[in-house]
This record gives structure tokens, C-alpha cells and sequence, in this order.
């Protein structure tokens, strides 16, 4: 069965079978802007989303250079039951961790099933665009949805997932520097005259 472009991920979760997805074709790949959605944050965005970081399967990391931080499952739900599977981008922030690791940073997220992968359940894997130093699972994050980038696809190989995802984060960096989602990712200890405090919170 092939998503349905206008039902949410909640709604696809309670089909008896894991939803499949159109595979991405060369003119999706030619057709891709360098910045998505409105001027504005608009609804059902911004969307927060909170929870423990949970220990996934490890394949962002090891099979994609995009080591992602997943949340819960019953954390997604504000998201799921108004979204549809698909990748969306945002600010994220894990707490419990060093000045510099501790920031709001952008973030990227894929909400579906990672039909490359043929996932049974669905999961919302987050890919903070910072360098860690080290993992950080049990540590509490907090993210803002801000908007849609694209639908959720399955490949034909890795290297065409791997190409889509790292333009998947140029659009969100791209896309976050407008001046209405920027206020979102304000730095929580800022180190110049910038004021501001925490957005996630």
C-alpha cells in the first residue's frame, strides 16, 4: 500500500502493515528547492517535542554519516497525529550536557518508517547538525518542528538516500536562516550582546 499523501503518520500507524513509499525518482531529485515553506512559521508548526533519548539500531551513524538521536515513541504523538511521514527540520537541545554541546542547534528529522530500511514501527529520528563529542543516550532533548522539507521515499541504493539527506540538511540551514524561524534557535547561553532565553523551553 502506498502512503496516501494527505493522511498522517498516526493514521497510517493503525493499518495492520507497515505503509510502503514511492520510490524518489531523478525528476524529485532535479525539482528540489534550496529553501522550503512560508516566510512565517505556519500551522501546525511550531510543534515541540520532548523525551530521553533512546538507543536506535545505530544505522544513521555507521550507514550514513547522520548519527540521529531518536525520541520515545509516546513523545511523537503531537507530531504524528498531525503530520505525515516525511523529513521536516527544526531546532533541537540535549540537556544534561557541556556549555557548547548543551546549545540549541539545527536539527533535521525523519518521522515514518525508513522504508529503505523496511521498518515495522514508526520513529522520529532527529539528526542534530552538530559534532558531539560523544553520545548522549538517557539525556533528556527537547525539539521544535518548524516545517515540512520533504515527503517520505524509499531508494534504490544508499548513495541516493545518502545524496537526499544531505541536501535535506542545506535546505533546513537554508530554510532556518529567515528571520521568523531564527528566533526559535536562540542560543540559551549567548556569548555576545544578543539576548534571548531558552526558545525550546
Amino acid at each position: 500500500m502506498t502512503v496516501t499523501q494527505d493522511r498522517t503518520a498516526e493514521d497510517l500507524q493503525a493499518l495492520p502493515s507497515r505503509p510502503s513509499a514511492p520510490f524518489r525518482t531523478e525528476a524529485f531529485r532535479k525539482s528540489r528547492q534550496d529553501i522550503v515553506g512560508p516566510d512565517t512559521v505556519e500551522a501546525p508548526f511550531p510543534i515541540f517535542l520532548s523525551g530521553a533519548v533512546q538507543r536506535g539500531l545505530g544505522r544513521g551513524g555507521k550507514d550514513l554519516g547522520c548519527p540521529t538521536a531518536n525520541l520515545p515513541d509516546e513523545s511523537i504523538t503531537p507530531m504524528s497525529s498531525v503530520c505525515k511521514p516525511g523529513v521536516y527540520f527544526g531546532y533541537a537541545q540535549v540537556y544534561g550536557l557541556s556549555d557548547e554541546e548543551g546549545k540549541v542547534h539545527p536539527m533535521v528529522m525523519s518521522l515514518g518508517w525508513n522504508p529503505f530500511y523496511k521498518n515495522e514501527r514508526l520513529t522520529a529520528e532527529i539528526h542534530i547538525m552538530h559534532n558531539f563529542k560523544a553520545d548522549f543516550y538517557g539525556q533528556d532533548m527537547q525539539a521544535v518542528v518548524l516545517g515540512y522539507i520533504r515527503p517520505e521515499l524509499d531508494y534504490t541504493s544508499r548513495e541516493a538516500l545518502v545524496e537526499d539527506i544531505n541536501t535535506d540538511k542545506r535546505v533546513a540551514l537554508r530554510s532556518l536562516s529567515r528571520e521568523a524561524y531564527k528566533k526559535f534557535g536562540v542560543d540559551p547561553n549567548p556569548s555576545d550582546d544578543t539576548t534571548g532565553d531558552k526558545v525550546l523551553l
